[in-house]
């Protein structure tokens, strides 16, 4: 069967959809990245106060773990109902819903990381003179990336999934073709729509990988004295 015959007879896998629709594919590509990297970014930039205020006054704990868990598990269609009053049907309800389903896992993996730093670190720093912020900045959180980099990956790959919910406004990248393709059943569509999607969330959690292991050097240097040991 050629490939301008697989359109006609609306195969799964069409080499000529691929081709044919190639802008069409990129822009929703485009749009899916953005909108997860500035969703994961702005839950970043939420989760790390809400962190640090529980480490400060640990009576907090409870309650914004508990709301973060409470928003985390509300059904995405819910989420952007109740979000639609106000920001409407834009980007913006998209990227409100993203930053509230991400903060879960991100605080959580700050507040571990900041709990995992060693003691004697943080006595040294201040033997030498570090105030609070200088500590926290130059210590605590380089020790603690390890813990918050798996929070960003385990937060971006989950983004990249519900990104698609987008779709019901029009605002969900790949999730948008996927939808529109099952509507009118558009096989290639779908199929080419939901492989780029996975492939967007394998590349993510590889080169978020890869960030974390040359930002942690000392976590590799650990892994091999660990492994001669054995």
């Amino acid at each position: 069967m050629s490939a301008q015959g697989c359109l006609a007879a609306n195969d799964w896998i069409c080499a000529e959809y691929v081709a044919s629709r190639a802008r069409e594919l990129t822009d929703a590509t485009v749009q899916h990245v953005w909108i997860t990297t500035v969703s994961v970014l702005l839950g970043l930039a939420v989760a790390l106060p809400l962190a640090l205020l529980v480490r400060a006054r640990p009576r907090l704990a409870g309650p914004v773990l508990g709301l973060t868990t409470v928003l985390y598990a509300i059904p995405s269609l819910a989420m952007f109902s109740l979000l639609l009053p106000l920001f409407g049907l834009s980007a913006a309800l998209v990227v409100t819903g993203l930053v509230l389903y991400s903060l879960t896992v991100l605080v959580r993996n700050i507040l571990a990381g900041l709990a995992a730093v060693p003691a004697e670190a943080r006595e040294a720093a201040r033997g030498m003179g570090y105030g609070r912020g200088r500590l926290l900045w130059e210590v605590e959180l380089p020790l603690a990336l390890p813990a918050v980099l798996a929070g960003v990956r385990m937060a971006t790959v989950s983004t990249i999934a519900l990104t698609t919910v987008g779709a019901l406004v029009d605002h969900g990248g790949l999730g948008t073709l996927i939808t529109s393709g099952l509507k009118s059943f558009f096989k290639a569509q779908v199929l080419t729509a939901s492989v780029l999607c996975v492939l967007l969330a394998v590349v993510a959690d590889v080169l978020l990988l890869g960030l974390q292991r040359l930002l942690t050097p000392w976590t590799r240097a650990g892994a091999v004295r660990a492994g001669g040991k054995g």
